[in-house]
């Protein structure tokens, strides 16, 4: 244990080396910044995604080159939106390890879009454009968006549990959004309920995991703008969406820092919650300043 001013370092106060980390979605977009920011700093993370090509990918263009020699990314692919592919993930984990430090509940998805932000419409026009709106498209959304984090985190709650030891526990990471904070639409009305609903399961699993038998914390990152195949469309040959960012970015988007989120951002944050031991069901939006412009 370190005292005085070391114990002040960075590199001890956010120190993950040798952690075991699982980060759903972690083969693009925020996902996988966060995956690289474990495994550059010396955890074994575990990538996890319904395509198992863009999980090799990912390992392949960025695990050989990490700054801690003792930092893995290990693609598992997995599909959360069904509980037998969540078990498989859980039990293909368990013979490698006894623990699991951080499990970072991540993938998501965005169907469609609605022109209801006009502020011009007829009743009968609103009703036109809202009942374009799938049922299947509301269920996909949630499913993934919220149900699946749930029994990720049920499945995953010996090994969380096992992590603890003197002066620290298990911790999940729920990616929710500043869309399920925000009071206006953002023209996608089931993926701004769906992460309202997320911020809320993430109090929920929060209150309950916290006690002695489970003793794990949970917390939430809610995100605002950053580059990913949700808001880019598509990832580069290194699984990477690069955004074009026009001069009046900040201006137009509402965004008091002027441009998307950072890699750097990302990954800041998630090292915090994860090494923060007093940080006890919080919802951490890092958003730019968006929601000071559309609370």
């Amino acid at each position: 244990m370190a005292s005085g001013n070391a114990k002040f370092a960075s590199s001890r106060l956010f120190d993950v080396e040798g952690w075991v980390c699982v980060v759903t979605g972690g083969g693009t977009g925020i996902g996988l910044m966060i995956a690289q920011a474990f495994a550059n700093n010396g955890a074994r993370v575990y990538i996890t995604g319904r395509r198992p090509e863009v999980l090799e990918h990912a390992t392949k263009a960025w695990g050989k080159s990490l700054v801690n020699p003792r930092g893995q990314l290990i693609p598992v692919p997995a599909d959360i939106t069904d509980k037998a592919s969540i078990e498989h993930l859980f039990k293909e984990i368990s013979k490698n390890e006894k623990h699991v430090d951080v499990l970072v509940n991540n993938a998501g998805v965005s169907l469609g879009t609605s022109e209801v932000e006009k502020g011009d419409e007829s009743a009968q026009a609103l009703k036109d454009e809202l009942w374009k709106e799938e049922l299947s498209d509301w269920e996909t959304v949630y499913r993934t968006n919220v149900i699946g984090y749930f029994f990720t985190t049920a499945a995953f709650l010996p090994l969380l549990s096992a992590a603890g030891r003197e002066g620290h526990t298990g911790s999940v990471i729920n990616i929710s959004s500043m869309s399920g904070i925000t009071r206006t639409t953002q023209h996608h009305f089931k993926y701004n309920v769906s992460k309202a609903a997320t911020i809320q399961l993430n109090i929920l699993l929060a209150q309950e995991l916290r006690r002695p038998g489970a003793k794990v914390r949970v917390n939430s990152i809610a995100p605002g703008i950053f580059p990913s195949e949700m808001t880019h469309g598509e990832s580069d040959d290194k699984n990477k969406s690069v955004m074009q960012v026009p001069p009046d970015y900040g201006e137009k988007k509402g965004i008091p820092a002027g441009r998307p989120g950072g890699e750097e951002d990302m990954a800041q944050t998630a090292l915090y919650i994860a090494t923060n031991e007093y940080l006890y069901g919080q919802t951490i939006p890092v958003e730019g300043g968006y929601l000071l412009e559309h609370p």
